[in-house]
């Protein structure tokens, strides 16, 4: 298992495939799979059979996991994708943009 360096909540933008450019909330990650639904990003189409919850049934819009390789941390300075690093504050390990050198 690897230290990855986007979390929960993070904003970030689609570096790679078929939604390059995309920018979304991080929802969840799965660290086995190095996988995470982005809010918004890789929309698949789901056919639900009729039931007590849904009795139309129909096809529902979902996320589906993106590899953590083709998302990249939006800096909060410039709204651009950055690498992320660590440095210490008091003690404390804290992310930080490498493009801005700004806390994250």
């Amino acid at each position: 298992m690897t230290k990855l360096k986007i979390k929960s909540g993070d904003t970030v933008v689609v570096t790679a495939g078929d939604h390059k450019g995309s920018e979304g909330k991080v929802m969840k990650i799965f660290l086995d799979k190095n996988k995470a639904i982005v809010e918004g990003v890789n929309m698949v189409s789901k056919h639900e059979k009729p039931s007590a919850k849904n009795p139309q049934g129909g096809i529902a819009k979902k996320e589906a996991p993106i590899h953590i390789s083709n998302l990249s941390l939006v800096d909060p300075k410039s709204g651009k994708a950055t690498r992320v690093g660590y440095k210490t504050e008091n003690g404390k390990k804290v992310r930080f943009s490498k493009q801005s050198n700004q806390a994250i």
